[in-house]
């Protein structure tokens, strides 16, 4: 398989000597909603190249206030920690949007690391963007208004699928946010009082991306930029509009 017939971004930015070290140990699989993918504290077994879909990472504590620290989809893998020497998960990460992706066991992934330097070094830089993602995830949850969070979140979402329907209810956005139902509803009814979206039972639909992102006030983007200053390439599909105010600059 060429890199062409992948739609991973890392898989297609790997060299066909790369891709050799772990095409034979690749297994395509169906990524249902809701399936865990890591477990905290628990080993890490497989590790997964999604090509659709989305994945959220999650860290807990007790009494149910969980927090969304991540988002995987179609530009990442899951198990960064083992490409960083860690055999365990730090937290929990599973599928908020169905899809399907390319299962690879840890060992076959770490044995091609230690054989390409190349490959080790990509890996590594998307380890950083997931590093740099999370530390914007913090910085939006103190500093950001509720509705800013939220049209965030949409955007974020929206890089990692094809066209501008978004599969995601009340209950996984609240669960993402880390906030009640009732919230979400509120926002989103914000969001599309203001023609920026249109929700429906299930479903959002992304109606306005530039008025969007000017609604996040400029919490928005840095980790788009940075992914694409590490990884040589754009996360966000093409004719996406990526553009966003620096906080630093305001």
């Amino acid at each position: 398989m060429y890199r062409d017939g992948y739609n991973n971004i890392l898989l297609r930015s790997m060299s066909q000597n790369e891709l050799r070290l772990l095409e034979g140990h690749m297994e395509r699989v169906k990524l249902p909603f809701r399936m865990n993918l890591e477990r905290r504290g628990r080993p890490i077994e497989f590790i997964y190249f999604l090509e659709a879909g989305i994945a959220t990472i999650v860290a807990r504590m007790p009494k149910g206030r969980d927090v969304e620290v991540g988002l995987i989809g179609y530009e990442g893998m899951t198990g960064a920690a083992a490409v960083l020497g860690d055999e365990c998960a730090a937290h929990e990460c599973f599928m908020q949007m169905a899809g399907e992706g390319l299962q690879v066991p840890v060992a076959a992934l770490t044995l091609a690391v230690s054989r390409s330097t190349q490959l080790r070094n990509l890996l590594l830089r998307y380890a950083q963007s997931l590093y740099i993602q999370a530390t914007y995830c913090a910085l939006s949850n103190v500093r950001s208004k509720f509705e800013e969070r939220l049209a965030r979140m949409l955007l974020r979402c929206h890089d990692r699928v094809k066209g501008d329907t978004l599969v995601l209810t009340h209950e996984v956005l609240a669960v993402m946010l880390g906030v009640q139902r009732p919230g979400v509803t509120l926002g989103l009814h914000i969001l599309e009082g203001e023609s920026l979206i249109r929700a429906s039972r299930g479903e959002i639909i992304i109606r306005n991306r530039e008025g969007l992102i000017q609604r996040t006030n400029g919490s928005y983007g840095v980790p788009v930029a940075e992914y694409r200053r590490l990884i040589g390439t754009d996360a966000c599909p093409r004719g996406k509009t990526t553009f966003y105010i620096d906080p630093i600059a305001r």
